[in-house]
C-alpha cells in the first residue's frame, strides 16, 4: 500500500477525552473516531488490524471443527422471554419495538438465537456434535461506556456454541475449543493467562477466562507461584486462617473520632494499622432490610461472594445512606459489629482479631481493643474478601500473586440451560427425545485490538506483535519525490516485497524523515527500511526494527536475505 493512496490520519496531540493508553493511541493513529458515547467507526488502518484477528479467529475455529454461519443483531423478544433473561439481564438489553408495536432487542449475544437455529434444523443424536460460530456487531447499552473500544456500547465479537448429546461429549467440545483458544492468542503474539472465572449472566457450571495481562486491566487475577493454579479473583478462595485467635490483652473503651470517617483516616488518627481496624457495610438484605458485611480494614469485599450468602439480595446492591440512618439512627463512618441489631456476616480474617478497632455505632466514636466473644456473641464467619498477594493458593501449592488483566475471551459449559427452557430436543439412539448439552465460547475481537495496545507500546506509540500490525514492513524513502534514485531503488523494493506476498507501505508523502519516522512508530509498523540518496551512493539501506533503541546501516546487497530471515523468525 502507498501513503498516497492510502488515508492516514494521524494526529499529533492527544485527545481530551481518551482515558487510557489504547484509547488515547487508536485516536491519534487514526485507527477510530467517536460519534457517540461508546460509538466508533473503524477507520482503514484500524481496520486491517481487526480483520488480522479476525483471519487468525476464523483460521482456528475452521480448524478446530466448528461451523461458520451469521446470525441477526435484531432478536425477537419471544425467543429471550423463552429462555427467561428477557427480565433477568437488566438495562443492558437494549429494547425496542419494530413498527408493528412487536418488542425485539439488539443482541449482546446469540443463546436465544442459535438454540431456536438448532431446534429447527437438528433432530438426531446423528446430526451431532455440531459446533456453529460467527463474527458478528453486538450491542451491549452499557451505563458508562469508556476507554474507548474497551468498553464500548457497540463492538465486535466471536462467539461460538457447541451441541452435544451428553456431559462427557460437551466436555469434550470444551476442551477442544479451550486448545483452539489456546492457539489464537499464542498466535496473537501477546501475554495471556487462562483462568478459571465466574459464569454471570450466561450461565452454566463450569467457565474458563482469557486475559490479556496489562497494568490497565479492569480484572485482577490470582496466580499460584509454584502451580498451574489460576483464576480471576472474584472466585477464589479465601480460606479461614489457620493459626488461633489470640486473647484479649485490654479492656475494651469508646473513643472520640471526630472527623475520621475512612480506614486511612481512623488508622493514622489512632495510631494503628488498617489490619487492625474493621470495617462494616451495609447491604440491602432479600427481605428488604439491611445487613452487615464485616471485613478487616487492609481487605476489599468480594461482591460476588457476599451476594450468595443466604439473606443477602443478589445481586449484592450496598444500601442507600438515606435508609441506613433511618434504620440504624447512625451515618456509615461509625457503624461496627458490636451492638448491631441487624444480621452480620464476619470474614474469616477478621473474626480472628482480637483488640480490635470498629465503630461504636454513635456519631463520631469507635471503640478500641474490641473482642469477639468477650464484648459481643462469636462471629457468623464467612468467605467474602477478595485475595490478596501473599495469601495460600487454595491447591495448597504455594501462595498467591495478583496480576491485573483485560478479559478477551470466555468459554462456558452451559449444559442444558438453554435446550431445556427453548425445548431443544434430539433423538437419541433409542428414539428418546433428549436435551443436548451447550457450551458457548467467546472472544472480544474488537477488545483485542484494544488490549494488545494496552500491553505494547512505549512514549511513541503502538508496537504491534507481527501478526496483529496492519502492515509488516514500512519503507521510508528520503527525498522521494526529488531523488530519481531513491524513487527507483523504493518502487524497485516495494514491488518485489508485494510479489514475495507481504504486507508493505511504501511511505511515498513529500515529508521531513522526522515527520515520516514518527508517523511509522505511531501506528506500529514493526519494520522500516529507509533508502536514501546517499545511503544508497554507498551501498548501503538503514533498517530499524520497531522494538531497537536504534537504527543499524546494512549493505545494500543483503537487504534481500536480511528481511527473509527477519520474517522467517
Amino acid at each position: 500500500m502507498r501513503a498516497s493512496r492510502f488515508h492516514l490520519a494521524t494526529l499529533k496531540e492527544t485527545p481530551v477525552d481518551a482515558e487510557i493508553v489504547s484509547h488515547q493511541l487508536m485516536l491519534r493513529a487514526g485507527m477510530i473516531r467517536r460519534h457517540a458515547a461508546g460509538i466508533y467507526s473503524w477507520l482503514p488502518l484500524g481496520l486491517r488490524v481487526l480483520r488480522k484477528v479476525e483471519h487468525i479467529v476464523r483460521q482456528e475455529m475452521d480448524r478446530a471443527g466448528a461451523l461458520e454461519l451469521l446470525m441477526p443483531s435484531f432478536q425477537p423478544a419471544e425467543l429471550w422471554q423463552e429462555s427467561g433473561r428477557w427480565d433477568q439481564f437488566g438495562p443492558e438489553l437494549l429494547r425496542l419495538a419494530d413498527r408493528h408495536q412487536r418488542d425485539a432487542c439488539i443482541g449482546p449475544t446469540h443463546e436465544e438465537i442459535i438454540t431456536d437455529i438448532f431446534r429447527r434444523e437438528v433432530n438426531s443424536y446423528r446430526q451431532l456434535p455440531v459446533n456453529f460460530y460467527q463474527i458478528q456487531t453486538k450491542f451491549r447499552d452499557e451505563i458508562r461506556p469508556r476507554f474507548g473500544i474497551m468498553r464500548s456500547r457497540e463492538f465486535i465479537m466471536k462467539d461460538a456454541y457447541s451441541f452435544d448429546l451428553d456431559q462427557a461429549a460437551m466436555q469434550r467440545a470444551y476442551d477442544i475449543m479451550d486448545r483452539a483458544y489456546v492457539r489464537i492468542f499464542d498466535r496473537f503474539g501477546l501475554d495471556y493467562r487462562a483462568v478459571s472465572a465466574d459464569s454471570g449472566a450466561i450461565g452454566g457450571s463450569t467457565s474458563q477466562e482469557f486475559h490479556v495481562l496489562a497494568d490497565s486491566g479492569e480484572d485482577a487475577i490470582a496466580f499460584s507461584d509454584q502451580s498451574e493454579f489460576a483464576a480471576n479473583i472474584e472466585t477464589v478462595e479465601a480460606p479461614a486462617p489457620a493459626a488461633e485467635r489470640a486473647a484479649p490483652a485490654a479492656a475494651m473503651e469508646t473513643v472520640d473520632t471526630p472527623g475520621m470517617n475512612t480506614i486511612e483516616e481512623l488508622a493514622a488518627g489512632l495510631g494503628v494499622t488498617a489490619q487492625q481496624c474493621l470495617k462494616t457495610l451495609i447491604a440491602d438484605a432479600e427481605d428488604g432490610g439491611l445487613v452487615a458485611l464485616v471485613l478487616r480494614g487492609d481487605h476489599e469485599l468480594n461482591v460476588l461472594k457476599a451476594g450468595q450468602l443466604d439473606g443477602v439480595a443478589n445481586p449484592l446492591r450496598l444500601a442507600q445512606r438515606e435508609k441506613i440512618v433511618e434504620i440504624l439512627g447512625n451515618d456509615i463512618g461509625s457503624i461496627g459489629p458490636i451492638g448491631l441489631d441487624i444480621p452480620a456476616f464476619v470474614d474469616f480474617s477478621a473474626a480472628q482479631l482480637s483488640d480490635f478497632v470498629c465503630g461504636a455505632n454513635q456519631h463520631d466514636k469507635h471503640l478500641i481493643n474490641a473482642n469477639w466473644g468477650r464484648d459481643c456473641d462469636e462471629p457468623v464467619s464467612a468467605d467474602i474478601r477478595n485475595v490478596v498477594a501473599g495469601d495460600p493458593s487454595p491447591d495448597g501449592k504455594g501462595q498467591l500473586k495478583i496480576l491485573r488483566g483485560i478479559e478477551v475471551g470466555h468459554i462456558f459449559q452451559l449444559g442444558q440451560k438453554y435446550s431445556e427452557t427453548m425445548q431443544a430436543t434430539v433423538l437419541d439412539e433409542q428414539g428418546k427425545a433428549t436435551y443436548p448439552f451447550m457450551g458457548c465460547y467467546g472472544i472480544g475481537v474488537t477488545r483485542v485490538v484494544a488490549a494488545a495496545i494496552e500491553q505494547n507500546h512505549d512514549e511513541h506509540g503502538i508496537i504491534w506483535p507481527d501478526t496483529l500490525a496492519p502492515f509488516q514492513l514500512a519503507i521510508c524513502p528520503i527525498n522521494y519525490h526529488k531523488s530519481d534514485l531513491v524513487k527507483q531503488a523504493a518502487d524497485e523494493f516495494y514491488d518485489s516485497c508485494r510479489s514475495a506476498g507481504r504486507d508493505v507501505f511504501l511511505d511515498d508523502r513529500p515529508l521531513r524523515p522526522g515527520v515520516m519516522f514518527s508517523d511509522m512508530e505511531l501506528i506500529g509498523v514493526p519494520h522500516r527500511v529507509v533508502f536514501s540518496e546517499r545511503g544508497l551512493k554507498a551501498q548501503q539501506f538503514e533498517y530499524k526494527g520497531r522494538r531497537d533503541a536504534s537504527a543499524q546501516e546494512l549493505p545494500l546487497a543483503d537487504l534481500g536475505d536480511f528481511l527473509q530471515r527477519i520474517f522467517t523468525d
